[in-house]
């Protein structure tokens, strides 16, 4: 009876307790992920990272980045993120998920090498399934 889940792993990573809250309730809706980790930092996700660098099974598959964050945005979680091993970087895709619309900001993120997709907060079914199209 369970629904067959799109992907093994999502990491959000957002400083907005209530975009996390409905973001998750929008990804468990539409079955696309088994596990959802929430980061409510730039620092705290790339911790997470570093502590689960050796173990494949707990590397998230997508990256739900915010932009706009205190201390680690999401541009210094992308430098940082570039230090990590091939086999973090080569599991994982990095989805912008920001309410941002500094075209200059999304302009420099999306340029980034990891990033594979932007999207525009909220996170809504539609762009869950116009995503599934790419990760």
């Amino acid at each position: 009876m369970g629904a067959e889940h799109y992907i093994d792993t999502i990491l959000l990573v957002d400083d907005n307790e209530t975009d996390n809250f409905i973001h998750k309730r929008v990804l468990e809706l539409n079955s696309f992920a088994k596990n959802i980790v929430i980061k409510n930092s730039g620092k705290s996700a790339l911790e997470f990272l570093q502590q689960n660098q050796h173990y494949p099974d707990a590397i998230p598959n997508v990256i739900f980045l915010d932009i706009n964050m205190p201390i680690v945005d999401g541009f210094v979680f992308l430098f940082e993120y570039e230090n990590f091993p091939d086999t973090v970087k080569n599991k994982t895709k990095i989805v912008i998920l920001s309410s941002s619309d500094n075209k200059k900001d999304i302009d420099r993120i999306v340029d980034n090498d990891y990033v594979v997709h932007f999207l525009t907060k909220p996170l809504s079914d539609e762009s869950l399934a116009e995503l599934k199209k790419i990760v």
